[in-house]
């Protein structure tokens, strides 16, 4: 319910907006969370179908991947005066993913780094190599992660959705998405509790293909 009771409370603020700078902004709000929200449901209605046999894994390029995601988020990034910065430095170049499935999973993880960022505020969106796998992170200067919710998803036992009072909105469902789909995927994810913010990660299984060549 939180997206549709923001977007409730920027459709009555419309009428206190003392210019149109302020109605476009706004505006621009409103369809930001709701972009986000139709996001959200269509990834739960892909964990409902998990099981179908539907999200088969392949060879994947990660750094297009992400260079992808980057192109798409750039604007909004730059329209709430923050900045993605990109680092690469995997030797392997494939992953074993579903690309649908973790397309959305970095793609939330960049928009929860300007949600829960402050302005101004550069944040890492970072591919390496980590134990015979790629991992993929995205670090963000947002509140901390409370230490349940971290030891969760350490443990792999983050099984539903929980509000997470110091990252309003939809956070706690989002990382519930992106937990169900690496598990789908065999890949782990998890995060890392910093003082000024935190960095979630998916670490990704290596795909052996280049070697056939």
């Amino acid at each position: 319910k939180a997206p549709l009771n923001l977007l409730r409370q920027l459709a009555l603020s419309m009428e206190l907006a003392p210019d149109q700078n302020a109605r476009e902004r706004i505006q621009a709000q409103m369809v930001s969370v709701s972009d986000r929200a139709i996001r959200q449901v269509n990834d739960l209605a892909k964990i409902a179908r998990l099981k179908d046999g539907l999200f088969d894994t392949e060879p994947i390029s990660i750094r297009g991947l992400c260079e992808e995601i980057y192109r798409e988020l750039d604007p909004l990034f730059r329209y709430e005066t923050r900045e993605l910065e990109r680092r690469y430095q995997n030797r392997s170049r494939l992953v074993v993913a579903n690309r649908e499935l973790l397309h959305s999973i970095v793609y939330n993880l960049c928009t929860n780094a300007i949600h829960y960022s402050y302005r101004d505020t550069i944040s890492h969106l970072a591919v390496s190599d980590t134990h015979g796998c790629i991992r993929v992170s995205v670090r963000d200067f947002g509140p901390a992660l409370p230490v349940k919710i971290w030891r969760s998803l350490r443990q792999d036992s983050f099984d539903h959705p929980a509000s997470i009072p110091m990252r309003p909105g939809s956070s706690g469902l989002g990382l519930y998405i992106a937990s169900q789909f690496a598990r789908h995927m065999h890949a782990n994810f998890g995060a890392v509790r910093h003082r000024d913010g935190t960095s979630f990660f998916i670490e990704l299984p290596i795909s052996k293909q280049a070697s056939l060549f």
